[in-house]
């Protein structure tokens, strides 16, 4: 054995520790170490890694213990590899069981150290442990000598199945059987603890008399074994070794010197060593992967001396322990005190920001100062414009009054005509009376603007210059079954029955009173069309126009914004969000119609994309991109995917699109103007061309393989289609 550890050797480690802790920086390592139970041997081991690691103030410990029992041990295992630990140390409990945890851990690339027990495969790092076999053999020998070649022997092995629990057997049983008398009578199964071998004894049916030696794998089952015995016959001389050879009050050294031991094996724990290997690894210096650990029998001849040595390493280390606490408080002061400078640093730094918010604040002050004198004077303008453009209110007399004039009789007014003079009343007295505040509080501006002659002059010059169909005879017609359908969102009911009487003649009409409103009917019935104001309470022109363009179900729908804010930012918003014509107000019936009209009629043009006439002509017939490439994309897409399916319907497919039948029929409708089915057979037909003209398969064949349910009716839809049947397309 080693001599007594010197006190400045002790020293030395104090030093290097509180240098490490003062110096070290870079990375800190996590290391979990996974104890396959909780006992003496186990506690040593662990305090001599927490010793050794206060020379590396850069690694933390994690420990967690199994208490014998392997499914603890595998969940434990996980869940330190699931907390980001940077290298595992365990001592699995049984090599089946525990093995496949270990191998996760190692596949992640966690380096493992496996200590003390061995594990069912080659994935680990590295590997610590005392020679089992050989503690086995040397303890078979020394009760061979000590019964001088004959005697009665038995044996307590630990838990079943790990590794240090067979070998040790191995060991035992390679030794004693060089000695033919001596005989083994039993080997009874425990799991390393002291009432495991007390319970192996009692139940075990064989004679136990003049039993002269028993071997227990550990101390505490040679103790439960000497019990046991005891109990059932106390004047009994058998002996009792043991393997751990812990020190201190209880440990198998000392159980030797009071002969309660005959023997015990000193198993050596070296958790310092354990740790500084991990240590290596973490720092990527060398290490050996097998490392075999120094053991000794202890015996009558030298526990006294053992026990000595013992004492005064654990009075070493615990005056290494209380100069490390030492260092520990004064880090801690140093830490105090850095952290004093660096808060004092930071109010120093404080006080500059606030001395620069409180300057910032004050120069704020001055330009918002500025700017109110600025906004009240763009305030006066704005009442002043204001009371200008308060005036346009009244082209709803303009409108009505013309139609009034071709009543035949104005005495006695039908229906239409007593509403259009109702509208005219109510709007000239409700605008003159504001128009009338807004002059008092304005007093002393001019209120000059222009007459109703004039507006109507210009916008009349206007929807000439514009559109040259103003569909001046719209009045004579009435709206059918398949007349488009337009949606107005106003909250003013006046307007919308004015534009009621303008739009009835030739459209159906849906109406809401604000966006919100009219958002809902939108994505429910889907539009041909949508004439919208722009100021409305709930949600204004301007959301309603985004929501419909961004909503996949309505994006296809043109939107006109009907407003009076005639500014050009107003009319730049209104297009930015969406619109796809802006009309101001005073406007006339026609150019509304005009509008509406022009973008139908460019709706139709894109329909012509889908049926019949040149690829060149409908190039030049519509030059601006269809706005819903993204939806024919997807609903192409769906219809290739599905297209052999002759079960498919239009259900499916605007399940698939996340669209109801009616929204998927009214979208495709307005897009391509022909049906979802329509496009489907479509689809079916190109491709069935495409497979007479590329492949060798039959008709019929083809005909299935597009989702057709029989060749005949395949081959009618291809004529109807191509204007000749499959064969002949195949032969041109």
């Amino acid at each position: 054995m080693k001599n007594v550890v010197s006190k400045q050797w002790l020293w030395l480690m104090v030093l290097m520790a509180v240098l490490s802790s003062c110096s070290q920086g870079g990375r800190r390592y996590k290391i979990g170490v996974s104890q396959c139970s909780e006992d003496i041997w186990r506690d040593k081991q662990n305090a001599e890694m927490r010793m050794a690691a206060y020379l590396h103030n850069n690694v933390e410990l994690r420990f967690a213990a199994a208490y014998d029992s392997d499914a603890r041990q595998v969940q434990q295992i996980d869940s330190l590899v699931a907390t980001g630990i940077d290298l595992l140390i365990v001592a699995p409990n049984q090599i089946a069981t525990i093995s496949p945890a270990i191998d996760r851990a190692y596949e992640k690339g966690l380096p493992v150290i496996v200590f003390e027990r061995k594990t069912s495969s080659q994935k680990y790092t590295a590997f610590m442990s005392a020679d089992n076999y050989e503690m086995g053999r040397v303890m078979g020998e020394h009760i061979a000598r000590r019964l001088q070649g004959r005697g009665r022997v038995m044996e307590v092995m630990g838990l079943k199945g790990s590794s240090p629990a067979i070998e040790r057997h191995k060991g035992f049983m390679d030794a004693l059987a060089l000695y033919p008398d001596i005989d083994v009578v039993a080997t009874l199964q425990g799991d390393w603890t002291e009432q495991s071998a007390i319970k192996a004894i009692q139940e075990y049916s064989g004679n136990v008399e003049n039993i002269d030696f028993v071997f227990g794998q550990n101390d505490r089952m040679a103790i439960g074994a000497r019990k046991a015995l005891t109990a059932i016959n106390p004047s009994s001389s058998t002996c009792y070794c043991g393997i751990d050879g812990l020190p201190g009050e209880d440990g198998g050294i000392q159980l030797v010197c009071d002969s309660i031991l005959d023997a015990t094996y000193i198993y050596p724990t070296h958790g310092d060593q354990l740790l500084q290997m991990a240590v290596d690894i973490l720092d990527g210096k060398p290490f050996e992967k097998e490392v075999r650990l120094m053991s000794a029998l202890v015996t009558q001849e030298n526990a006294k001396v053992l026990l000595m040595q013992n004492e005064e390493i654990v009075r070493q280390t615990e005056y290494l322990d209380q100069l490390h606490t030492l260092a520990d408080n004064y880090l801690h002061q140093l830490d105090t005190q850095r952290l004093v400078n660096l808060l004092a640093i930071a109010l120093v730094v404080l006080l500059g920001v606030v001395a620069l918010m409180l300057y910032r604040y004050h120069r704020q002050k001055i330009k918002l100062h500025e700017e109110r004198t600025k906004m009240e004077r763009e305030q006066l303008d704005f009442y002043t414009q204001a009371a200008h453009e308060l005036r346009t209110p009244l082209t709803l007399i303009s409108g009505p009054l013309d139609q009034l004039a071709q009543a035949d009789d104005i005495q006695h007014l039908p229906k239409e005509s007593a509403d259009l003079l109702a509208i005219v009343r109510r709007n000239t007295a409700n605008l003159s009376q504001l128009v009338n505040k807004i002059l008092d509080v304005q007093t002393g501006h001019s209120t000059d603007g222009l007459t109703s002659h004039q507006i109507d002059e210009m916008v009349v010059s206007k929807a000439k210059e514009e559109d040259s169909d103003p569909m001046a005879t719209q009045g004579e017609l009435t709206a059918d079954a398949d007349a488009p359908t337009l949606l107005v969102v106003d909250d003013n009911a006046d307007i919308r029955t004015y534009l009621k009487t303008i739009l009835s003649k030739r459209y159906k009409l849906l109406e809401a009173a604000d966006g919100q409103e009219g958002l809902r009917l939108a994505k429910e019935q889907v539009p041909d069309l949508i004439v919208s104001d722009v100021m409305m309470p709930v949600m204004n022109g301007l959301e309603f126009c985004q929501q419909i363009k961004r909503d996949f179900i309505t994006s296809h729908i043109p939107v006109i914004l009907l407003t009076a804010r005639a500014l050009s930012k107003h009319q730049i918003e209104g297009y930015e969000s969406g619109a796809d014509a802006y009309i101001t107000k005073p406007f006339l019936p026609e150019l509304l119609m005009a509008r509406i009209s022009n973008l139908l009629k460019s709706r139709h043009q894109l329909h012509d994309l889908w049926t019949g006439g040149s690829k060149d002509q409908k190039k030049e017939e519509v030059t601006q991109p269809m706005k819903e490439d993204a939806f024919i994309l997807r609903f192409k897409a769906v219809m290739e995917e599905k297209m052999d399916d002759s079960n498919l319907s239009v259900e499916d497919l605007g399940t698939a699109l996340h669209l109801s039948r009616v929204q998927l029929y009214r979208k495709v409708k307005a897009i391509t103007g022909c049906s979802p089915v329509d496009l489907l057979r479509k689809a079916r037909l190109a491709e069935a061309l495409r497979l007479l003209a590329e492949t060798n398969l039959s008709v019929s064949e083809i005909a299935y393989k597009v989702g057709f349910t029989s060749p005949s009716y395949f081959t009618k839809c291809f004529k109807d289609e191509y204007g000749k049947v499959p064969g002949e397309a195949r032969m041109t």
